[in-house]
């Protein structure tokens, strides 16, 4: 466990982090699609040539759990991150091909504390993958909960 270098009272809306990046495989998108989106257009090359994709494409819940390793790997894991309670919203804007490479921007939209723990702080955020090209291909806001460095009296 990575040592905590911030905690909520770190935090600003208006703050933007570059979360680095990722490049699904073909295998990665199939492997994780067998397991959990098991629709032909993520799994077959000649059903995924008939669709509207046009060829394989990553499942958006993959390109979702892409997302998140990137956050935890390059960000959560030196924070005094206590979870989530959930998104606000999900946008699949484009798909996501065999060989992308994905780069994932957080902005802090909105903190204040969480009412009735003064230890915890509540984050709103929103996260921005976009493939090579700059196109963006998920949209999501939701919200985190941080301990905070020193509790509200």
């Amino acid at each position: 466990m990575a040592q905590i270098k911030y905690y909520w009272e770190d935090f600003a809306p208006g703050q933007v982090r570059d979360l680095g990046t990722i490049t699904p495989t073909r295998e990665e998108i199939i492997a994780f699609a067998t397991q959990f989106d098991p629709q032909p257009f993520h799994l077959n090359d000649e059903a995924a040539k008939a669709s509207v994709f046009g060829a394989l494409s990553a499942s958006g819940w993959h390109t979702c759990s892409m997302a998140m390793r990137l956050m935890v790997t390059n960000f959560l894991c030196e924070t005094s991150s206590l979870g989530s309670p959930g998104l606000e919203g999900i946008k699949w804007l484009k798909p996501v091909y065999p060989g992308d490479t994905l780069r994932l921007q957080s902005t802090m939209l909105e903190t204040k504390p969480m009412g009735k723990r003064p230890d915890v702080g509540m984050t709103r955020n929103l996260w921005e993958m976009f493939n090579q090209h700059g196109d963006k291909v998920l949209h999501m806001e939701g919200w985190g909960m941080f301990r905070r460095r020193t509790p509200a009296a």
